[in-house]
């Protein structure tokens, strides 16, 4: 599927504006490949993860947006100019991954060990982050972008998008613990009439020659 989904423009939300957020998960690292929790590491994509972001290229291409935002980390800035959309777009620090403290680099099988039935959604990290602390980021992001007039692009990183994507929909932040994403996957949000909604999630079709 090219471009923007059919029907995918939904309902005027607030404004009058029939906005529509593209959320896009960065491609493949060696740490994502393995299931390592990569928070603020500044991991490059993979040979994998370049292709997958190569491909978002044509995906992308019938899109028009009036913001395109990153995080700052190379594996998200990496993704958006392989995409073709850097020029103009700008990095956001609010956008960067979950700070993982002393689970960086760590496996959940490995902090399990440690923890037996450990889930960061619930148990959360040592040393880092809270998932409050990525919600309220979230919450400044969301902020910034119903304030834009037209579609806007956001690339970042798997949990930290969907925290944004609970929060989007005034659900709480550990909703997100059900909203599985895939590198370099596309993501769309909008309204349903006022109320926002998610119209597209984890599509990943381009990578797949257009089969789900």
């Amino acid at each position: 599927m090219i471009g923007p989904p059919p029907g995918s423009a939904g309902s005027p939300g607030p404004g009058g504006l029939a906005q529509r957020i593209l959320l896009v998960r960065h491609g493949e690292t060696e740490w994502s490949r393995a299931g390592r929790h990569t928070g603020r590491t500044d991991l490059p994509l993979d040979r994998e993860g370049e292709a997958q972001a190569r491909l978002l290229g044509p995906r992308l291409a019938a899109w028009k947006f009036a913001e395109v935002l990153y995080s700052p980390l190379q594996r998200a800035r990496r993704t958006c100019e392989l995409a073709g959309l850097m020029a103009g777009a700008r990095p956001d620090p609010d956008m960067q991954e979950w700070a993982y403290g002393a689970y960086e680099g760590r496996t959940a099988d490995e902090i399990r060990a440690e923890r037996p039935g450990w889930v960061i959604w619930k148990d959360g990290v040592v040393g880092g982050e809270t998932l409050a602390d990525v919600g309220h980021r979230a919450d400044s992001v969301i902020e910034r972008v119903r304030g834009v007039a037209g579609d806007v692009a956001l690339f970042a990183h798997g949990h930290f998008l969907r925290i944004l994507t609970a929060r989007w929909c005034a659900l709480p932040a550990l909703t997100a613990e059900s909203l599985a994403l895939s590198p370099a996957a596309v993501s769309v949000l909008g309204y349903e009439r006022e109320h926002p909604a998610i119209w597209l999630w984890n599509d990943t079709s381009h990578l797949t020659g257009g089969k789900p």
